[in-house]
């Protein structure tokens, strides 16, 4: 069955990512240093933004700050109004020319775009600060305070973290879990011919499932490939997929043989809401609770 490229993509680059530096800013210097340990002169309150991730498209609109976006990516399509905002094409096809077109006084980029991209967008004297995606899901807090900071949004980054820390503890009062009570869980990225894949224990995906109540039968796994033979002998009680391959998943052997599928314990999970470190993924942290609550 399909994997889609970006998802490919994040995953790599996620596995890359573990090499970078330690990210952080350096507040009123004008100076900040990026998640590659790159320090960038950056303005202190920048009005033309290009975005090139999905995931920080969404954390700046997040922050009230879409008016700042002037460009962003083929694959950035939250929130809707995204798509009134010029794109600079894919993200291994960028078009350096269209982005220099635009103007802006500052690039974000996430993980996925190439060295010589950001080189040739830094010698057309573009400051260009990589925020990347974190394998720990604390890692969205992190984003959320980095990006802020860059776009002069600080107040507005510590509300959302608060908003966020409030969303979570609601999710665990309403949907209490006990604490010997850890039903297995899978998350399907990729299934079938081309392979089975899916989120092992360093990655932020792992770190919601546990929040959502469930134990990752890949948690001792880094990487993404899973055998298909380890999931029918693990035999998850659920399996988390996104929503638009659920059917097709719930049709394929061997996996109708699971007893999540057999058991109609299939959770569909809209793509956005796990593919990318954004708030979304409150939605899907929810989501699973809730059918497993």
């Amino acid at each position: 069955m399909k994997l889609s490229s970006f998802v490919i993509t994040i995953a790599c680059c996620l596995l890359l990512g573990a090499c970078s530096g330690n990210g952080g800013g350096n507040a009123g210097s004008g100076e900040y240093e990026d998640d590659y340990g790159r320090c960038v002169v950056v303005p202190q309150k920048p009005s033309r933004i290009v975005s090139l991730s999905p995931s920080i498209t969404e954390i700046i609109f997040s922050l009230d700050a879409g008016d700042l976006l002037v460009g962003r990516t083929d694959y950035c399509d939250y929130p809707p109004q995204v798509s009134q905002i010029p794109s600079v094409g894919g993200i291994s096809n960028l078009s350096i020319e269209h982005v220099v077109s635009l103007m802006p006084d500052l690039v974000i980029s996430g993980s996925m775009v190439s060295k010589k991209n950001v080189e040739a967008l830094e010698r057309m004297g573009i400051p260009v600060v990589c925020v990347i995606e974190k394998h720990s899901f604390d890692g969205l807090y992190q984003n959320v305070r980095s990006v802020g900071q860059l776009i002069g949004k600080q107040d507005a980054a510590e509300a959302l973290c608060i908003q966020m820390d409030n969303q979570l503890r609601l999710i665990n009062e309403k949907w209490p879990m006990p604490d010997n009570f850890r039903p297995s869980i899978y998350y399907a990225i990729g299934f079938g011919s081309s392979g089975n894949f899916t989120a092992g224990g360093n990655s932020y995906i792992n770190d919601m499932l546990t929040l959502a109540g469930g134990r990752n039968i890949a948690a001792d796994v880094e990487g993404w490939s899973y055998s298909v033979e380890l999931l029918m002998s693990q035999n998850p009680d659920y399996i988390v997929i996104r929503k638009e391959e659920a059917e097709t998943f719930c049709k394929t052997r061997p996996y109708t043989s699971l007893s999540a599928v057999r058991n109609n314990r299939v959770i569909p999970i809209p793509s956005g809401w796990m593919d990318g470190l954004a708030p979304r993924n409150f939605k899907a942290i929810e989501a699973i609770r809730k059918v497993i609550y």
